[in-house]
């Protein structure tokens, strides 16, 4: 193994262990959650229970024997095996004994319910959706369209290459896209205090403050109309209390600051100075200030939770200093970290907190609302910004299907309860642990180098489609990991997206036995419509496929494969489409669908 997979290998093994001990006090008392059932589908075991008030979200364990040994859920690449809403689909494929608590923090679950025993099916049901195209049940939620995750913002500024293709203008154009065919607001990122945009030295023992080379950065993102989500991150190096602790291929300072009011200064400056660039209530309609990135972890602070908390303060007062009305927030955590420990801190500073920040991975986002609640904080937007299939860099696993299917999966969850769910990261240009070296190669981003539509991206692209008042939609029979979310256009149309999928890692490849014969109903339509439906599969809108079919094995097209790996980038028709008639105001279609997988199916007045 090479000194570059050995150290990526060691940065994967330290990232979530915690920089210290650091207790919550907004505790909450809960009861175990009631009416838990454990229902048998072929393949799978799906469990559900009622919800209960106060929880942020559920844990799951199972067990070989009634009287255990229980065991988490958890699996090796999932950051927080706890789900937001009172359902779980087991695909492991094996009887179990289950028991269901609720969580209120990070720290703290309630009590357990009693055991229940299912054992999956040998044999798959059908499973049968339907949707009321006459019943609105409200707005549909859009949290992908706030914000998207990014390699460090100068990258943007690079005339290097990976793979033969240009760096800088490529990572712009992917930031370009994700703001002109899905309409996202804003971009987060790391490191715009680092060394490599020189906003701080100090010559002669004065600070100097240098802002010229993140004007170009802002400049340039700003050029398109997207906006920044500031993180103040990381730590120039004539400011580092220990500038030799450091993350990352490119050298980011975890260190605390030597001087908090140093560091108070140049949080205030950054702030006016784009105040004053860009216009007061631009900065304040558009742009927020979220403080260091996942401080929870000691692969990225160094100092202590207490030093942390202290930061958060002299930058939150720093940004506030300039004008009350320009947002900040935290702790831009790992794993919902310290998100309960911060609002019990600012309850106490009294430190502004205009925005909860977390992250987490491999799973759907947990529901923070009820800790808001209970702080009298009831409101506050909640923000993800990172989300996303993997936390583990060239893990492969959202590269295909599967991490389309887990992409709607999360966006549903969210739809309605979080402001933004921001999937990191827009473009595999990114540097993190090492320039990618391969094509496909497990990168974070929804679209390759060279700019190809991953799954997951045309995945986000129908969700997208969808119109703006979402239907009621049900779904019955042997379900397992199917899910649908249905809307209606200001023109009639009716889109429903399909999908089938599974947080089992070690089924992202499929089992047929997860397949489904799906009966689609759509009511209370008139007369004729034209029918379209687009899929997602191995074999469908799968430019990984196309290039395993054309690669020969490279690493990297050449040549004439670009142009065709580019020529086959997008989303293809299951089936060609056709005009039929609503009998009775209705229609009906039946299709198959792979586990993982997804299917838009688009009926348009004729």
């Amino acid at each position: 193994m090479s000194t570059a997979d050995d150290a990526r290998r060691d940065w994967q093994a330290r990232i979530y262990r915690t920089s210290g001990e650091v207790t919550a006090a907004g505790q909450v008392e809960v009861a175990a959650p009631r009416g838990l059932r454990a229902d048998s589908g072929g393949g799978h075991v799906t469990l559900t229970w009622e919800p209960v008030a106060g929880a942020i979200g559920y844990t799951v364990h199972r067990a070989p024997a009634e009287e255990g040994p229980y065991t988490s859920t958890k699996q090796r690449d999932v950051d927080v095996p706890a789900v937001p809403d009172p359902r779980y689909v087991d695909t492991r494929g094996e009887p179990a004994w289950y028991r269901v608590a609720a969580v209120t923090t990070m720290e703290r679950t309630g009590p357990f319910t009693g055991p229940v025993f299912a054992a999956p099916l040998a044999e798959p049901g059908a499973t049968v959706l339907r949707v009321d195209a006459s019943a609105t049940t409200r707005p549909l939620p859009r949290p992908w369209k706030y914000m998207i995750g990014s390699e460090h913002l100068s990258y943007m500024l690079s005339a290097d290459t990976v793979g033969g293709r240009p760096i800088g203008p490529e990572l712009t154009e992917a930031l370009r896209t994700m703001r002109e065919e899905l309409g996202v607001e804003t971009v987060r990122a790391h490191a715009i205090l680092c060394d490599d945009l020189g906003v701080y030295r100090e010559e002669g023992g004065k600070p100097v403050h240098d802002f010229s080379r993140v004007d170009e950065v802002y400049d340039t993102i700003t050029a398109f109309g997207m906006r920044p989500i500031v993180e103040l991150s990381f730590m120039p190096r004539d400011l580092a209390s220990d500038p030799s602790k450091t993350v990352f291929g490119y050298g980011a300072i975890i260190s605390p600051p030597r001087d908090y009011d140093r560091w108070g200064d140049l949080v205030r400056d950054l702030t006016q100075h784009l105040v004053d660039r860009y216009g007061l209530r631009e900065v304040i309609d558009n742009w927020a200030f979220e403080v260091w990135n996942e401080a929870n972890l000691e692969v990225f602070w160094s100092g202590t939770p207490q030093e942390f908390f202290r930061l958060y303060d002299v930058s939150a007062a720093a940004v506030k200093d300039v004008h009350p009305d320009l947002r900040v927030g935290g702790p831009s955590s790992a794993a919902n970290g310290w998100v309960q420990e911060l609002i019990d801190h600012v309850d106490a500073s009294g430190a502004a907190l205009d925005f909860v920040s977390t992250h987490t991975y491999g799973n759907a986002p947990l529901d923070w609302r009820p800790t808001l609640e209970r702080h009298g904080r009831a409101g506050t937007p909640i923000w993800w910004t990172e989300w996303g299939p993997t936390p583990t860099h060239f893990h492969g696993i959202g590269d295909g299907p599967f991490g389309a299917a887990f992409l709607l999966h999360g966006m549903r969850s969210a739809a309605g309860r979080v402001d933004a769910l921001a999937h990191w990261v827009a473009s595999d240009h990114f540097e993190e642990l090492g320039r990618p070296p391969a094509l496909f190669h497990g990168g974070f981003g929804l679209l390759t180098v060279g700019n190809l539509r991953k799954p997951r991206y045309l995945a986000l692209t129908l969700a997208d489609r969808l119109g703006a008042d979402e239907l009621a939609c049900s779904a019955t029979g042997d379900v397992a990991g199917v899910e649908a979310w249905a809307a209606r256009s200001a023109t009639g149309a009716v889109g429903v997206l399909v999908w089938n999928g599974t947080l089992d890692q070690d089924r992202a490849d499929g089992e047929e036995i997860l397949s489904r014969e799906v009966t689609l109903t759509v009511e209370g339509l008139a007369g004729e419509y034209t029918v379209g439906h687009h899929r997602i599969d191995e074999r469908h809108s799968n430019i990984r496929a196309v290039w395993a079919e054309i690669g020969g094995g490279a690493d990297w097209p050449e040549g004439e494969q670009w142009e065709r790996l580019h020529a086959a980038n997008g989303l293809d028709e299951l089936e060609p489409a056709r005009t039929v008639r609503a009998e009775a105001g209705t229609l009906r279609l039946e299709f198959t669908l792979p586990m993982p997988a997804v299917s838009y199916l688009e009926f348009t007045p004729a």
